[in-house]
């Protein structure tokens, strides 16, 4: 098995209004050149976590960090006009509570970031702002919910 130390949670970046599925997913990491799903689980509006890739896989979902982490995706993150939102559905919230946790259970001791939390720190001040980021996947503050 190998080492984890951190947990990367991630936006599908789709709209709010439409459904982007599991397959979905995989048709759109193929395309990219990835070997199927980068993520190693993705989480539904109706909150079904789907295991997209098996843990014990390196992922495909932030470049630098992929060998020594795990990645959530959750479904949407734009809004009806494509711009960055929060649109996670009560269902996903829950569900990604119950992850982390569980995976905290598992390998104890991680960092729990989002995806533009590992964005560089350009202005060298140690913290990862809003204008730094290189996207602004997940579309909300984990740092501030984990």
């Amino acid at each position: 098995m190998r080492k984890i130390d951190l947990i990367v949670i991630h936006c599908s970046a789709t709209r709010e209004d439409r459904c982007f599925t599991e397959h979905d997913l995989e048709v759109c990491h193929r395309r990219r050149g990835f070997n199927g799903t980068g993520y190693h689980l993705y989480i539904r509006k109706d909150g079904r976590i789907i295991t997209t890739r098996p843990l014990e896989r390196v992922g495909a979902h932030a470049k630098g960090y992929n060998a020594h982490s795990i990645g959530i995706c959750y479904e949407g993150g734009l809004d009806n006009r494509g711009r960055p939102k929060d649109t996670r559905t009560e269902w996903q919230k829950h569900s990604l509570r119950v992850l982390v946790k569980t995976l905290l259970i598992d390998y104890p001791g991680c960092r729990v970031c989002g995806h533009r939390d590992l964005s560089p720190d350009r202005n060298g001040n140690g913290e990862i702002e809003p204008e730094e980021w290189v996207k602004a996947c997940p579309c909300f503050n984990v740092c501030r919910e984990y």
